[in-house]
């Protein structure tokens, strides 16, 4: 058995979340936040047994998209001053986890 954690951007969860459930996953859903620009994104966690691995990261990868946003970063221009100068990065899409469970009990 293992354990899937996926960080999945909020823009993209819902989607990922209900092809999910209709393909018959579990998803335990909790709200994040990233470090990087302090938007919200959303942890999943799923169970699977091991040959039902590759479907679920199959539906995962397929339903997040990678996009690009402009974002304004602040440099410091000497003087105590800043200016804010727009940056283009790329968000979205997801990062996932497989880990290994060696035991697992439900109450």
């Amino acid at each position: 058995m293992k354990l899937i954690l996926a960080i999945i951007n909020h823009d993209d969860a819902h989607g990922v979340i209900q092809n999910l459930t209709q393909a018959g996953y579990h998803v335990t859903k909790l709200a994040t936040t990233g470090g990087f620009l302090q938007v919200g994104n959303v942890t999943i966690l799923i169970g699977v047994d091991d040959e039902r691995l590759e479907g679920a990261m199959e539906i995962i990868g397929k339903r997040s998209n990678s996009r690009r946003q402009v974002i304004p970063a602040t440099s410091e221009m000497g003087m105590g001053m800043y200016s804010s100068m727009p940056v283009e990065v790329t968000v979205g899409g997801a990062t996932a986890f497989v880990m290994n469970v060696e035991d697992f009990k439900k109450f």
